[in-house]
């Protein structure tokens, strides 16, 4: 086999995402790092923000994650002031996890790293290529299985 055989990377859509996809990564987590958290925390943070009071195991449902998974990162995110447990007020066995208004404010920082990384990442797209960008990825990470709105990852890293 020549090496005109193999089709460039360049070429192939998977290698493409893969660079973006790294390169946001990084960003975003080095964006985030003066904020204190992490990618993986911001994430529970965001998801928690959209419904507030979810006992711990319901946010480990909502994110697919393991029950022990969801514990240590709500104790980790409670010891740096971002959200408190309280008694849930159905069952007295499990405790409600409320944001702080700490994690309100960092929640509001990270938007704007967001929106500024987003907007960084597609400048060069007008409005109709980034809507039917923002339309083929959903279509793939559904086609893949993933649940909208819950990075793969977000059990990694600390």
């Amino acid at each position: 086999m020549s090496s005109s055989d193999f089709p460039a990377l360049e070429t192939r859509a998977s290698f493409l995402l893969s660079q973006l996809g790294m390169q946001s990564a990084q960003r975003f987590t080095a964006a985030l790092a003066p904020l204190g958290i992490t990618p993986n925390r911001f994430g529970v943070l965001a998801h928690l923000a959209r419904q507030e009071g979810r006992t711990q195991q319901e946010l480990a449902t909502a994110l697919g994650l393991h029950r022990n998974s969801m514990v240590a990162m709500i104790d980790d995110l409670e010891e740096r002031g971002l959200v408190e447990r309280r008694r849930h007020p159905n069952d007295r066995r499990a405790y409600a996890i409320h944001l702080t208004p700490a994690a309100r404010d960092v929640l509001a920082a990270g938007e704007r790293l967001a929106d500024e990384q987003e907007e960084a990442t597609l400048a060069t797209l007008d409005a109709a290529e980034r809507t039917a960008l923002v339309a083929t990825l959903t279509k793939l990470v559904a086609a893949a299985g993933y649940r909208a709105g819950v990075h793969p990852g977000i059990d990694g890293g600390h």
